[in-house]
């Protein structure tokens, strides 16, 4: 009778055993998979804003599989630092400027060649939404071993903006200091209006500009005004529309095809369905921020139409000498010419 007792003791306490064992495996099994997003703009921007509700949209679509965390204003790593961070697995999303992402692929800076100077929006997009975006996107997993999720976020029209000189002309430019986010081609747009060019990482410009650090900076009126330059003494602004600068959307290679299938999927056709309305609100944050600024102050010019057609036309004779010493790829061009056709 003890023998039994004791046999049925020993049984009990194995299955509890057992028991106890498997629930640490099923709880690690129904685990989230973890994914944080990097930017170094404020939570106010328009990119930010953006990236949260497109991480909010991916975790109630996957049902809690996946747990997003978005890290703004530079808390994890500066968007130069964060495609390095991507690759070593210190991140999983990140969605970078092209002007950063040109010290890894040159072609990144194709917004900012002169073909594309001044062009309206929907000109930019025949480029960026067409082949030559596609064939940058390929050399971005390649190089990088990133999947880029779909079409790029457009930042927005690109200014000239002074603190302490007026801006009333092109002339006005010589001899400023003037920063830019990286990347050759803007320092090549600098000087070609006879400025001098400044790298300055974005967090960094507010202090930067109000200690003189340089006289006045290339950048969007929504990044101007979501920064509340105007308090670091931004007080002139020359429109002249002259790039459409934008962020690519990238999440680790090595995290995508970690997803099961379905994941893949929903990552890559969230973005697709909301990249229309994430432009639209961006335009319309960048209209909004215009009329910000002009209240607090600034004093906006805008050049004519057929002015900025005809610095287009003198910068295009450097276009083919700009290419190669930016090391461009060499089928960029003839993409570029037929995506645009026509509108060149």
């Amino acid at each position: 009778m003890q023998k039994n007792i004791t046999r049925r003791r020993l049984a009990i306490a194995a299955a509890a055993v057992a028991a106890g064992g498997a629930l640490p495996r099923r709880a690690a099994a129904a685990e989230p998979i973890r994914l944080r997003c990097s930017l170094d703009t404020a939570p106010t921007h328009m990119r930010n804003v953006s990236m949260g509700d497109y991480l909010k949209k991916l975790e109630a679509g996957s049902g809690g599989r996946i747990k997003t965390e978005l890290f703004s204003a530079g808390a994890l790593f500066k968007d130069a630092n964060v495609a390095k961070a991507l690759v070593q697995g210190q991140v999983e999303m990140a969605c970078p400027g092209t002007w950063v992402m040109t010290g890894f692929i040159p072609d990144n800076d194709v917004v900012n060649l002169p073909m594309l100077y001044g062009q309206p929006l929907e000109v930019v997009r025949k480029a960026l939404d067409g082949k030559t975006g596609a064939f940058i996107n390929a050399q971005s997993k390649a190089k990088l071993r990133v999947h880029v999720l779909g079409p790029w976020l457009e930042l927005g029209m690109e200014h000239w903006y002074s603190a302490g000189r007026p801006l009333k002309s092109f002339a006005d430019l010589k001899g400023m200091k003037i920063r830019n986010a990286g990347g050759a081609a803007l320092a090549w747009r600098t000087r070609f209006f006879d400025g001098n060019p400044n790298t300055t990482a974005w967090p960094d410009v507010p202090l930067a500009l109000s200690q003189g650090t340089f006289d006045g900076l290339i950048s969007t009126n929504e990044s101007c005004f979501s920064s509340k330059l105007w308090e670091a003494g931004l007080k002139y602004s020359l429109q002249d529309h002259q790039n459409v600068n934008a962020y690519v959307p990238m999440i680790s290679d090595s995290f995508y095809t970690s997803l099961p299938a379905d994941l893949q999927k929903l990552v890559v056709d969230l973005w697709r369905e909301n990249i229309a309305a994430y432009r639209a609100n961006m335009a319309a944050s960048q209209d909004k921020a215009y009329e910000e600024l002009k209240a607090h102050g600034l004093q906006m010019v805008a050049p004519e139409a057929a002015e900025i057609a005809d610095i287009r036309k003198r910068m295009l004779p450097e276009q083919d000498k700009l290419m190669k010493e930016l090391k461009m790829s060499a089928d960029l061009h003839k993409l570029l010419a037929e995506d645009l056709g026509s509108s060149v």
